[in-house]
């Protein structure tokens, strides 16, 4: 089964959060796919990957950039996996694909949106029903995530 991952963001924003985890996912050569809630948020997210860091930028594309099997990191607001991805994270609750393909899922939401909350409750439900391991990160004052279940 799939390790579905719940992150809560307590003191930082979905933008300063999410370079971090792709971080970790470029380092270990895991081809992900970032599914987003909107083309609004996916232009946002694909601006500010390339220029949230003065030392370096997060590669990645969209399907605008071309060659999206390419990509180490690919963004979208649907259910494709043009690179092959192991991992997927999903922001804003968008519509969920079949997460057997994946080796894990990474659910991100916003803890001070109780909208975002309640749907990650719905989620983990979801996730545990359908037999996956599930865990729970929050962050903690400094931005550091505990692993809380």
């Amino acid at each position: 089964m799939t390790e579905v991952r719940f992150y809560h963001l307590q003191s930082t924003t979905l933008e300063r959060a999410l370079p971090e985890l792709l971080e970790m996912c470029l380092a270990r050569d895991w081809p992900t796919v970032v599914q987003v809630g909107s083309p609004e948020r996916l232009r946002a997210l694909d601006a500010h990957l390339w220029s949230y860091s003065d030392e370096s930028f997060l590669p990645h594309g969209t399907i605008e950039d071309g060659e999206p099997e390419t990509q180490p990191v690919f963004l979208t607001t649907g259910p494709e996996n043009p690179n092959g991805a192991v991992v997927r994270f999903l922001v804003d609750d968008p519509e969920a694909p079949d997460f057997a393909p994946y080796d894990r899922i990474v659910l991100v939401f916003d803890g001070n949106d109780e909208e975002a909350v309640a749907a990650a409750r719905i989620r983990w439900k979801e996730a545990k029903s359908a037999g996956h391991e599930v865990m729970y990160f929050q962050q903690n004052e400094r931005g550091r995530w505990e692993k809380k279940a």
